[in-house]
């Protein structure tokens, strides 16, 4: 029995029964169940699956930190595992070695352990997960009743797939019950690919964190870093600045906070306004003819009104602009119209001071559009095209799960040469285009490239760090290629590519499907970024709830985000992108209204943190909850009325706002003071 035990833990790991028994912190047992300490996926050179755990070794021959597996019944492998204390935190590593050529270690959940069920379902606690920017579960019947559940990542991939760097921003999990927090971390300095989740089990919830080996057949996995155990307080922030004080210390390459980047263009401290809508059709499955904001000129008179209400300078974000078909990459040029139309409404906005960006889809290959005649599959069959694709580990091209109801099509594999080509081909001509913005990578969540098993592509044939290095290099390369464009994903960039992406597209509103959004990204990141509120696309809200789009519009201001309105072909603003029909129309005035209040409260008095200060824990703020009806269901989302943040400023002084986004004051309590927060408006207090 390995035994540690120091002042916020004691922890006992049954080395020979391959599981952990007991962790005590804060007086209490956090271990509801037993499971294997380890589990490890393997492929034959078939591309079978072949699993074994630490429960399966019929050896263990312990060592001075640890132990060795051996004698699996259906692989022939070497496991090793080692556990370090550091600074009263455990340093937890594994070596997997494979005794033939015939295996190859793809993934490592290690170390696994079920903590107590949720506190919405008979437990403790609540999971701080970094997903979407970041969100607080405290129900497992939810979040596994929701869109964003437990799911294996397997080829092909899926947009939702709880993997970093993809819609998983940070390398970490928490469990948080009462006054402590239990801080899990990957502190991997390559930003190797992992999966980051939860799952339910018998007596809890069990905490997963898997490691994507990227090696070869016959190859040792040794991975050069520790996962951390690190006992922290109660609050999320407490889980937030322990990995914020890792990533400091270890930076991805070229990645500068924001008051030292030299990549920022002189817009970026604007805190430009985001407009989104599209020039054909009103939702993403709609007959794509043109609508009333096309030809594009036609936008502007929508731009300049609002303009001239908030104060703020414009960002206009075309969708369905691509003059092949909506949602159908990678070739996007020319845009829908021709090159002189695009031209002319991008030259006007910037005679205006206003900016040009285009939302594109990623790494697909579309070999037909479902939403109009654009088709491919007879060059892609002329080309070989289907040796740049991503491939399963049997070695097949599938069909990509991704958009499939507006395309059909394959996955390229960008590590691919062939691949990093058609990509190149098919984006050169936007990057000369004349626009200030693309988000690139829309259905690439978090900026990741999708798995690929493919053997002759000149990479590792099982995901890894391979993945997140070609990713790097590839999108330096673009960023050379067009130096007066920033790039942008959908969901904000995981953090391997924030010196990549600089501006993306937070989705913080589908959490609302699995638990509470918090601004766990913008307490990590935002000295090196912003993002912009992304176009509320699937949020769950009721489209018909005013009061929800406000509310939302509060969030991304207190969390330091850009805003965005999407519009409508009238110049109307609507409460997401996506929808079909909207019965009661969105009060248009009172979005604008609002926006202008906090532009305006940016340009006098945040910017100076709100552009690139240091986020830190908030007061407590006792006030009122609202509650909002969800889409197509009877339940509720129930949220504290006062949007709050705090944030540490260059001089070290510290300030937080509280946002009311509601046409009626609202009263709350915040370190001991009583205070009103005006209908509509931003208070700003000083803190200690």
């Amino acid at each position: 029995m390995f035994i540690l035990d120091n002042a916020k833990i004691k922890l006992a790991v049954d080395l020979e029964g391959g599981c952990i028994r007991s962790a005590v912190i804060g007086g209490r047992e956090w271990i509801a169940e037993g499971m294997p300490l380890f589990k490890v996926g393997l492929r034959d050179r078939s591309g079978a699956n072949v699993s074994v755990d630490a429960f399966g070794a019929r050896s263990c021959e312990l060592t001075e930190n640890g132990a060795v597996y051996t004698g699996f019944e259906n692989a022939d492998l070497e496991v090793e595992v080692f556990l370090t204390e550091k600074n009263c935190e455990v340093e937890w590593r594994i070596r997997v070695t494979p005794k033939t050529d015939g295996l190859c270690a793809e993934w490592v959940d290690f170390p696994l352990v079920a903590l107590p069920k949720l506190a919405e379902n008979g437990g403790g606690g609540e999971i701080l997960f970094p997903y979407n920017e970041g969100a607080l579960v405290r129900d497992m019947d939810a979040r596994e009743g929701s869109p964003f559940n437990h799911k294996e990542p397997v080829y092909p991939s899926h947009g939702s797939y709880a993997v970093f760097p993809n819609m998983v921003c940070s390398q970490m999990l928490a469990y948080l019950w009462g006054d402590c927090g239990l801080y899990i971390g990957a502190h991997d300095p390559a930003r190797g690919v992992k999966g980051i989740d939860f799952y339910p089990v018998d007596s809890g919830v069990a905490m997963q964190i898997r490691l994507f080996c990227g090696v070869d057949f016959g190859e040792t996995y040794a991975p050069d870093f520790p996962v951390v155990w690190s006992v922290v307080g109660g609050n999320w922030e407490s889980s937030a600045e322990r990995y914020r004080v890792w990533f400091e210390s270890a930076l991805p390459e070229g990645v500068k906070k924001v008051a030292e980047n030299p990549r920022l263009p002189e817009w970026y401290s604007d805190s430009p306004l985001v407009l989104t809508y599209p020039v054909r059709g009103t939702h993403d499955k709609d007959e794509m003819k043109p609508n009333r904001m096309f030809p594009y000129v036609n936008a502007l008179p929508a731009v300049e009104r609002i303009k001239k209400v908030t104060g703020s300078r414009i960002m206009a974000l075309l969708m369905h602009w691509e003059g092949t078909a909506p949602w159908a990459p990678p070739y996007v040029w020319p845009p829908y119209g021709g090159v002189e139309a695009f031209g002319e409404f991008r030259d006007r906005l910037h005679e205006n001071g206003d900016l040009l960006g285009v939302y594109c889809s990623g790494f697909g290959y579309t070999l037909k559009s479902n939403l109009d005649d654009y088709e491919r599959t007879d060059e892609c069959r002329e080309r070989g095209l289907e040796a740049a694709m991503c491939e399963s580990p049997e070695g097949k091209v599938e069909i990509s799960r991704i958009c499939t109801s507006q395309r059909s099509g394959y996955d390229i594999c960008p590590a691919s040469r062939m691949g990093r080509e058609l990509l190149l081909e098919a984006y050169s001509p936007l990057f000369e285009g004349g626009a200030d913005y693309a988000q690139i990578l829309d259905q690439n969540h978090g900026g990741g490239q999708y798995f690929c098993y493919g053997r002759d592509h000149g990479h590792p044939p099982v995901p890894g760090a391979w993945m997140t290095d070609n990713m790097q290099k590839m999108l330096a390369t673009w960023q050379d290629s067009a130096p007066n464009m920033l790039f942008g994903c959908e969901s904000a960039a995981a953090e391997a590519f924030i010196g990549n992406l600089l501006l993306s597209d937070n989705r913080f509103e589908l959490n609302y499907y699995i638990g509470r959004p918090v601004p766990l990204y913008a307490y990590i990141y935002h000295e090196y970024l912003r993002n912009f509120m992304g176009n509320q696309v699937s949020c769950p809200i009721d489209d018909n709830c005013d009061d929800g789009l406000a509310y939302r519009i509060a969030y991304a201001f207190s969390v330091g985000d850009c805003l965005t309105l999407i519009l409508n072909q009238d110049g109307g603003i609507m409460p997401r992108w996506g929808k079909v029909v909207q019965e009661k129309p969105t009060d248009s005035e009172r979005m604008i209204r609002l926006v202008a209040v906090l532009c305006e409260f940016y340009r006098e008095r945040g910017r100076d943190y709100l552009l690139d200060g240091r986020m830190v824990a908030p007061k407590p703020v006792e006030c009122e909850s609202v509650t909002f009806p969800r889409r197509k269901s009877e339940r509720t989302l129930t949220l504290p009325s006062l949007l709050t943040s705090a944030w540490e400023r260059a001089d070290g002084s510290r300030v937080q706002i509280l946002v009311n986004p509601f046409l009626h004051d609202v009263t709350c309590r915040v370190d001991g003071r009583e205070l009103t927060v005006p209908a509509e408006s931003v208070t700003e207090i000083e803190i200690g």
